[in-house]
């Protein structure tokens, strides 16, 4: 049964630890995420962009596969399936389909759009019972296509935003999507500290989670932060795996081409990530 994740963030706030959102891009990546959580007693957020929504066949077939996997697999920890960057018309269409968490990216609007739009789905998603995030200030580094430096966001556009009735803020803190550069000059603590101030209870969501250290994420949990999203890095461990079984040659053993072993090393390697990703956060045993 999919749940909003309004409660867990909460409790994750109230706790100081933070619930991990991982990305979904196939049923692989599914089922190591669910089964993570499940072997872990760790709440979980199923993160789907629109991307790799497109690329599994539809919102309505990501719905199906998630909702027939817990089933199967017996998943009772909490779960919620998010719309991750959601457009405003992408938001609708998920609510449709059966997703039980919207982000709405509004970002690059002027903030009077952002703020009029995102009241517009704090009443749609209260009346579903849905949880809803909202975006402040863009989140740097590519995302579907889109370049951004990492900014940070305006606090009081934060309140603001925040004072809507959503679930969970996402604020632009220096951070970014995909691999951090070199010259890349960490997070704004100031400024978490600052949004963290003034939008209180709030949970707050830090975006671009792949390659940020450890004591810097732990440094934003206990500033508030309650949602982390991963999604580069169990990609990367998963291609890491694949590559190393072919260029062993396993594929070409016996019957070592069959998916269902070519992708074995790639699944385990997701799950180890997921689990880390679940240590560092705190997140284990908060189911």
């Amino acid at each position: 049964m999919l749940v909003s994740a309004a409660e867990m963030l909460k409790k994750a706030k109230a706790g100081h630890y933070a619930v991990g959102q991982f990305n979904i891009n196939n049923l692989e990546w599914t089922k190591a995420v669910l089964l993570t959580a499940q072997e872990n007693n760790s709440p979980v957020i199923l993160g789907v962009s629109e991307g790799a929504g497109k690329y599994m066949g539809g919102y309505k077939t990501v719905v199906g596969m998630v909702n027939g996997m817990m089933e199967e697999l017996n998943i009772t920890v909490p779960v919620a399936l998010h719309l991750d960057h959601g457009s405003y018309d992408h938001c609708y269409k998920c609510i449709e389909a059966g997703f039980s968490s919207i982000m709405f990216d509004g970002s690059h609007y002027p903030i009077e759009e952002n703020i009029e739009k995102t009241k517009e789905l704090v009443k749609v998603c209260a009346e579903k019972g849905l949880s809803l995030e909202a975006e402040v200030g863009s989140i740097g580094g590519e995302e579907d296509g889109v370049i951004g430096m990492g900014e940070c966001a305006d606090p009081k556009e934060c309140k603001a935003i925040a004072d809507l009735g959503i679930d969970f803020l996402a604020a632009g803190i220096g951070n970014i999507h995909g691999k951090y550069p070199e010259n890349w000059a960490g997070l704004s603590f100031e400024t978490l500290d600052a949004i963290q101030q003034l939008t209180g209870e709030m949970p707050l969501v830090l975006h671009g989670g792949t390659g940020i250290p450890t004591d810097m994420i732990k440094k934003a949990i206990d500033l508030g932060v309650s949602k982390i999203n991963v999604n580069t890095e169990c990609q990367l461990s998963f291609a890491v795996a694949t590559r190393k079984y072919i260029e062993e040659g396993k594929d070409q053993q016996g019957k070592g081409y069959d998916p269902r072993k070519l992708l074995a090393p790639g699944f385990e390697a997701i799950k180890e990530t997921v689990k880390e990703k679940m240590e560092i956060f705190g997140s284990i045993g908060k189911a």
